[in-house]
């Protein structure tokens, strides 16, 4: 059997799929209300609720919670991770809860992935978790002795469309030279060198987006921190969070933006492709990581909806590059694929993990 569930914990849900090999029996979204977990604590604290709630859930489909072949749960900001699978043991569990390099919801995925296999009696995985690492080491160094870059994208989202194109044109992910671009609340580029992720723009060094600012000059971003007018907290908004549309034209939606583009509204077309201009310059600055010929830049995530913005970043690239547009994201099927690929033995899990 190849019967797998999946759990992707949010700040404020839970989603949860079930899978039997490649087709998908049940998806759901479980709303956690602000109130209750402001009375639980911690994420931590939030375990056994969030275990409740997905046990009840798979009662009222009429799936046991015991039934499963293999759970598969989202990765949170776990240190010292590569790319692909890796077996939740006591280390990565408790490293995941007290040395985390964030505090996000999706730190919970691997525990709770371990309550339901648990019960199952057979293995949790994570997959591909936004920390996951396989810079190259010539693009983690800075021109600042104290200072690294560290790997941090949509590294589920993206390897799953790299792997999902490849196929669909006949050819293997390790086939492949790509760079993808997802573009969703923060967007972030990724250049896939013969199937290994080596380099990456992550969501503050390249385009801004709907709630973040993207690059900025760091000298004045260095004179802003001292200039006594922000407390450190707000900065870091001014970057995540009360930045980019937010910021520049008041809300967080895409959607709204480009409908005032289309009416008229000339600043709000101005920095919709200004957004597509810097995604244009973040593909392009990636193609400098490969030693042979790229073969296609894939834009992804809920904005690659948008027939304006990918048009606007083609009409940039496109000359010098194919693009080839795949909207959406696929974490669940990206989690559930990767279970199914380790359960089939087409895929090794990693190592033990370690901290």
């Amino acid at each position: 059997m190849e019967k797998i569930l999946v759990i992707n914990p949010g700040s404020t849900s839970t989603k949860i799929a079930v899978y039997d090999g490649e087709t998908q029996v049940l998806v759901h979204n479980i709303m956690h209300p602000a109130d209750v977990l402001d009375e639980l604590g911690t994420t931590f604290d939030q375990l056994d609720y969030r275990t409740k709630m997905i046990s009840e859930v798979l009662q009222e489909m009429e799936i046991a919670d015991d039934s499963f072949d293999c759970i598969m749960g989202r990765g949170g900001g776990i240190p010292n991770l590569l790319t692909g699978g890796y077996r939740v043991n006591d280390v990565l569990l408790n490293t995941a809860q007290f040395n985390p390099l964030f505090d996000h919801a999706s730190n919970i995925g691997a525990a709770l992935a371990q309550r339901f296999a648990v019960k199952s009696g057979c293995d949790a995985y994570i997959y591909d978790a936004v920390s996951a690492d396989a810079l190259a080491p010539i693009a983690k160094v800075t021109g600042f002795n104290k200072m690294q870059r560290i790997s941090l994208c949509h590294v589920l989202n993206a390897r799953a469309q790299a792997i999902k194109y490849a196929k669909s044109i006949g050819k293997t992910y390790a086939d492949m030279n790509l760079i993808v671009v997802h573009m969703g609340g923060g967007i972030t580029v990724s250049a896939h060198a013969k199937g290994v992720m080596v380099d990456i723009v992550r969501d503050d060094e390249g385009p801004m987006s709907p709630t973040r600012s993207g690059l900025v000059n760091a000298t004045a971003l260095v004179e802003a921190c001292y200039s006594g007018e922000f407390t450190k907290d707000e900065m870091i908004k001014k970057i995540r969070g009360d930045a980019g549309f937010v910021n520049l034209l008041g809300t967080n939606s895409a959607i709204e933006v480009d409908e005032r583009a289309q009416k008229g509204d000339a600043y709000a077309k101005l920095v919709y492709e200004a957004t597509g201009y810097q995604v244009a310059k973040g593909c392009l600055s990636l193609l400098g990581c490969f030693t042979e010929k790229a073969d296609a830049v894939i834009l992804t995530g809920g904005l690659a909806h948008s027939d304006a913005l990918t048009g606007f970043i083609k009409s940039r690239v496109e000359s010098i590059i194919p693009v080839v547009v795949m909207p959406g994201e696929s974490e669940m099927e990206a989690l559930a694929y990767g279970g199914l690929r380790i359960l089939r033995g087409e895929e090794e899990a990693r190592p033990e993990y370690n901290f």
